[in-house]
């Protein structure tokens, strides 16, 4: 006998017993129409046997065969050992699991041996709700259960959104005495290496199995906190008709199909029974796609956060689970925003497909392209028209166009450029003012809502946000300007005043450099001594954003994802020394020609440490340089600005550099909150 109970899986049958009075009865017809769908998914009973001397019972699994309607056939689920328990043991009823309800099943025992089981099946059997919400069995989950340091390792036999049973055993020395039951435990579930969930839970009753021992364990927390709270977050949007999410559940391997209360480009409101719901705060969910009708489907991974009942007293109540998107292909998050920005204003669009011609017509008509500015692109037009075809084909990795557009005209535009690694450059900024002044305030609103939107994901790549602007542009010195000045916090968005001129490299020979000056690429240690420098100079956060601290020397990953969508970009880091000090340091960033139409991407930034090191050799330092450009030829930002007055170096305009660390949005929003709040609202 003893060998048996080795042998064979015995099932608990406490919990399964656990069934309210009385129950209802249920016809011949239904119970062979359940037997006949446990078959098709190979599914299994529960055999209740019992001693009849010392009156204890235990369950055991079989699996029934094809039924026509008078008998049942059944095969064991396990049948070594089976020989020496049917001797002690005598049959006592089947029990069919399912869902949240059991069916209790009397039949005619005709034959039972160690291949199987025959019955002659009742014209009606008892149903019985057990449980509220619908138990699934596990589907190869494992289970880490850990309460101070002692470790516990099992199996996910059963699953609900509130609570889960796993059946395992413990590494010695560690004993199950170790794992105090009033006391909670973290809970891990795991598929292969992939962590599924993480969290604590109530240790509800614990069993001595035949392999270990068996928990049932009931979630302390029904939400999650997963990122730091935003006072400042989007308006998820109820859309008609309203998406559905479809994912193959991870812990029990089952497709699940929901509709959306509302969706928003962080996250969505998932809608489900009680009785059936599958949704546990805190589950990730590796692979979930998001489909609206016409067939369009996004693909993403999502963690859900909250579990709410709503309805209470009805007989069937409402779940409503937030869900936060973790991760998504960069492309699937543009054509979400896309729709969102829409369901949000009808005239907003995000990387719309746009007719270059009308945009080419609205940059110049709104004097975006001056003559000045004209002057010095108009000898690579062509080479221009191609990268912009480009730029707003095909290429949401790197850059992003909001556009304002009524009736085919565009009325406002704003673009983005990727152009460090976590760090994206605003420009392009243009509207057609004398139609409505509220296109430029709305891209504006566009980019600001996208950038509240991405900030926790890695795919976004996006710490940083910065732009160039002249000191006397009244807007971008009121919107971005005014909030650096009234925050005062250098680290958290900086101004740094840069000259703005135009190098032209001689195509002479080399010239001959003064003794003990030369100009070699940037070290780990230059790098070190330029953030002592701008430290005590700006104490801003253009090293950080422009990717120039020291161990960012390298061949970074951005310049290859250009490459790969057709794109120029090439970065080179110069340190001018003499005798080995460290007098001004050169950035030279090489792209497409027009990739940004003040060319502030194809330029060189001199930061200048020694302010009285001699303009000649500034001079000397940008020949060398104005290799890496076409006709040598080539923008030059300098800092500080007040260095070329000292020198009396000519420069034909100032830009302010300014730079946004993300961190601080919400200050940002508060301040633009306040900006652009007419006097009705605020009365």
């Amino acid at each position: 006998m003893d060998q048996a109970y080795k042998s064979l899986h015995l099932v608990e049958v406490g919990a399964e017993e656990d069934l309210a009075e009385g129950g209802k009865s249920v016809g011949k017809s239904y119970l062979v129409n359940r037997l006949n769908h446990m078959n098709f998914q190979d599914r299994t009973l529960l055999v209740h046997l019992r001693h009849p001397c010392y009156d204890n019972a235990i369950s055991l699994r079989a699996r029934p065969l094809p039924c026509a309607g008078e008998r049942l056939d059944c095969t064991w689920a396990e049948s070594a050992g089976l020989a020496q328990l049917l001797k002690s043991y005598r049959f006592d009823y089947l029990l069919i699991p399912d869902g949240k309800k059991y069916l209790v099943v009397n039949p005619e025992l005709l034959t039972m041996d160690e291949q199987g089981m025959s019955f002659t099946l009742p014209i009606t059997c008892r149903e019985f709700h057990a449980r509220k919400i619908r138990r699934h069995p596990g589907a190869g989950i494992s289970v880490e259960l850990n309460q101070h340091g002692a470790l516990f390792h099992g199996e996910l036999i059963d699953f609900t959104p509130l609570s889960l049973r796993a059946a395992g055993n413990s590494d010695p020395p560690a004993t199950f005495q170790w794992i105090n039951p009033e006391a909670a435990v973290n809970v891990r579930l795991c598929q292969k290496e992939r962590v599924l969930y993480s969290g604590d839970f109530e240790i509800v009753s614990c069993s001595v199995t035949d392999t270990g021992r068996c928990f049932v364990l009931r979630q302390l927390d029904g939400a999650i906190h997963r990122f730091k709270n935003k006072k400042h977050r989007n308006l998820r949007q109820q859309l008609l008709p309203s998406p559905n999410v479809v994912f193959q559940h991870p812990l029990i391997d089952k497709k699940v199909n929901l509709k959306l209360a509302d969706l928003s480009g962080t996250g969505f409101c998932a809608e489900e029974s009680e009785g059936d719901s599958v949704l546990m705060a805190g589950m990730i969910i590796p692979r979930l796609k998001i489909s609206f009708a016409r067939g369009l489907s996004l693909n993403c991974t999502a963690q859900v956060l909250s579990r709410n009942v709503t309805g209470a007293g009805a007989s069937e109540r409402t779940v409503k689970c937030g869900v936060a998107i973790l991760d998504m292909d960069i492309r699937d998050h543009v054509q979400l925003l896309a729709v969102l920005h829409q369901a949000a204003d009808a005239k907003s669009y995000v990387g719309a497909e746009v007719d270059l011609d009308d945009l080419w017509d609205f940059f110049f008509e709104t004097g975006f392209i001056y003559p000045g500015k004209y002057a010095h692109f108009q000898a690579n037009k062509e080479e221009i028209k191609s990268t912009y075809a480009r730029l707003y084909g095909n290429s949401p990795q790197i850059a992003r166009h909001f556009i304002y557009l009524e009736r085919g005209i565009i009325l406002g535009h704003l673009a983005m450029v990727r152009f460090y690694q976590n760090s994206w450059m605003i420009h392009h900024h243009a509207a057609r003012k004398a139609v409505t002044i509220k296109a430029g305030l709305a891209v504006l609103d566009q980019v600001s809502n996208y950038l509240n939107e991405l900030g926790n994901y890695y795919f976004a790549h996006l710490r940083f946000v910065y732009c160039y602007y002249r000191p006397d542009n009244k807007f971008p010195s009121r919107v971005f300007g005014g909030f650096a000045r009234q925050l005062q916090d250098q680290r958290a968005c900086s101004l740094d005043l840069f000259a703005y001129s135009h190098f032209q490299g001689s195509l002479t020979e080399a010239p001959v450099w003064p003794e003990s000056w030369e100009l070699t690429p940037s070290t780990p240690f230059d790098l070190s001594e330029l953030a002592s420098f701008y430290g005590h100079a700006s104490g801003g956060l253009l090293l950080d954003c422009f990717d120039l601290r020291p161990g960012a020397v390298r061949q970074d990953q951005l310049a290859e994802e250009y490459r790969g969508l057709g794109f120029k970009k090439e970065k080179y880091c110069y340190s001018l020394h003499k005798q080995g000090s460290l007098k001004a340091f050169i950035l030279v960033n090489c792209t497409d020609a027009g990739f940004n139409m003040a060319d502030l991407t194809n330029c060189v930034t001199l930061l200048i440490l020694d302010q009285s090191l001699p303009g000649e050799l500034i001079k000397l330092s940008l020949e060398r340089v104005s290799t890496h450009y076409q006709d040598r030829e080539m923008p030059v930002l300098s800092y500080p600005l007040d260095y070329l007055e000292r020198q009396s170096i000519p420069y034909d305009k100032a830009y302010l550099l300014w730079i946004l660390d993300l961190g601080h949005s919400d200050e940002y929003f508060d301040y633009c909150a306040g900006l652009f709040r007419s006097p009705k609202k605020t009365a």
